[in-house]
């Protein structure tokens, strides 16, 4: 299994609206970014992700998974583009802010804190079990 962080603003598409999409989840489309693209291509149905609402919360606020693996993006015809679909699994308790994240020295090689403007991004496992115990939320198994 492998870790991600899918950014998204909450006025373009919100942690409440990827929660009411339930099991069957959504695609994460729209990404115009090769690297992300990249990023979603290696993605396995399994693989565990944060939901992350930039703009002004700029928090991790949810726990995703992806549920089908890459496909060509719905919202273009141009076939260079491609998108996973994710479900929600989990809440965030206590959202975890790029404030903390970047106050964190185990943290601080995260790409997030690197590369803060990659929309997907990948996120080692210790990274993800340290943002799990800082946001108050567990996984399920």
């Amino acid at each position: 299994m492998r870790y991600w962080l899918f950014k998204s603003e909450p006025n373009a598409w919100s942690w409440d609206q990827q929660v009411a999409k339930g099991d069957e989840g959504e695609e994460w489309n729209g990404v115009r970014n090769y690297q992300a693209r990249n990023f979603m291509r290696d993605m396995q149905v399994g693989d565990r992700g944060f939901f992350y609402h930039s703009q002004k919360e700029k928090s991790v606020v949810g726990l995703v998974e992806v549920c089908a693996t890459s496909h060509p993006d719905s919202t273009t015809d141009d076939p260079r583009w491609d998108c996973v679909d994710i479900r929600a699994i989990g809440q965030v308790p206590n959202p975890v802010s790029l404030e903390q994240i970047k106050q964190n020295q185990d943290l601080a090689e995260m790409v997030l804190v690197k590369s803060s403007r990659l929309s997907v991004q990948p996120v080692t496992e210790k990274e993800w079990n340290i943002i799990c115990v800082l946001g108050k939320a567990t996984p399920p198994d």
